[in-house]
């Protein structure tokens, strides 16, 4: 039987970030570290990166290698125990890749998000006939359970934007999501009908980045920029393209990728006129 898969938490991830901080302060590169501890710099570089907790006896040995006072060790401490915790997962997730799980857990504990996408629709406003159009046309040699899998988690997704604190959620989209025929006509007014639904929400805003608009920051491919309530907790990009998962933190990638978003804001259509134009766009599939 395969091993439980466990997902970070943010708790995990300031940990992580911690000791990352910690070991870069002193100087030390992991293989420093390997040579004075007998630590493998793979095991360190999975501590450092929120893929793995270090046992308690390893994270007390890199605090005092790390020279850190009595006063901040007893916050770190504090602060490790509450690491321990399991990040959100759901049966079905067994089977998704690593680090989808990763994100799931960590969207389900930010405070908000900023999403853009180019040629779909955000997952967290899919229904569930878009999103399985959708996976199966991207996944298109995958068996039926594992589309299945896929469709099932990007609706539990969607619970954070109806929880008692709500996400905050800022979708643009690209006009060509609009207008790329997903899953025949009815599927697509359905779709349409469910982000006009949406953009009614106060913790819901989209936008559409017009043809009109020509080259932009986000014809690279889409990107996510979460962040987080406690402000120790730095924001995280998220990007999954063909080569798989990625996640950026540091503050270069973290400040780019805002400069993009808010430029993206800046071309696109004002809220209004983006639900506007949707609008039109229902009409059209509603009369195909």
């Amino acid at each position: 039987m395969a091993a439980k898969k466990s997902t970070p938490t943010i708790r995990l991830r300031r940990l992580a970030g911690q000791l990352r901080r910690l070991r870069e302060g002193t100087g030390l590169r992991r293989e420093d570290v390997e040579e004075r501890t007998g630590l493998h710099a793979t095991t360190l570089y999975r501590i450092e990166t929120a893929r793995s907790r270090p046992q308690y006896r390893t994270f007390d040995m890199l605090l005092k290698l790390y020279g850190v006072p009595a006063e901040e060790q007893v916050r770190l401490k504090a602060l490790y125990k509450q690491s321990a915790g399991e990040g959100w997962i759901q049966p079905w997730h067994e089977e998704l890749p690593e680090g989808y799980t990763a994100y799931i857990s960590f969207e389900r504990e930010a405070r908000g998000l900023r999403h853009y996408s180019g040629t779909s629709v955000p997952g967290l406003l899919q229904t569930e006939d878009y999103a399985r159009a959708v996976t199966r046309g991207v996944l298109h040699e995958a068996a039926a359970d594992r589309v299945d899998d896929v469709v099932a988690a990007r609706m539990g997704r969607q619970e954070v934007l109806g929880k008692e604190e709500p996400l905050k959620f800022w979708a643009i989209l690209d006009e060509a999501a609009l207008f790329r025929e997903v899953g025949g006509p009815d599927v697509m007014r359905a779709q349409l009908a469910r982000l006009l639904e949406a953009a009614e929400a106060p913790n819901v805003t989209i936008q559409v980045v017009p043809f009109a608009a020509g080259a932009h920051p986000g014809m690279p491919g889409q990107f996510i920029v979460l962040d987080f309530e406690d402000p120790l907790d730095t924001d995280l990009i998220y990007i999954d393209g063909p080569a798989g998962e990625i996640f950026l933190e540091s503050e270069g990638d973290i400040t780019r990728f805002r400069a993009d978003f808010d430029q993206l804001v800046a071309v696109a259509r004002s809220p209004d006129d983006s639900v506007a134009l949707i609008a039109a766009q229902e009409r059209k599939f509603a009369h195909t």
